[in-house]
């Protein structure tokens, strides 16, 4: 029995681990792909205005 025991831990992060993966490729693309699109756009363009308005209010 002390073989279950061994073999048990990696056989479930196997499993947890393929589930992950599953998950992460199922989510890719379909109908949130444009939504999860427009998220990082808006992100990139606020730190974009950020780091402009940083930029221009620095005197050299």
């Amino acid at each position: 029995m002390e073989y279950v025991s061994a073999l048990l831990p990696p056989i479930v992060m196997a499993v947890f681990f393929f589930g992950v993966v599953a998950t992460i490729i199922k989510s890719q693309g379909g109908p949130n792909k444009a939504k999860e699109d427009a998220i990082v756009d808006a992100a990139l363009a606020r730190a974009e205005a950020t780091r402009q308005s940083t930029d221009s209010g620095r005197r050299d």
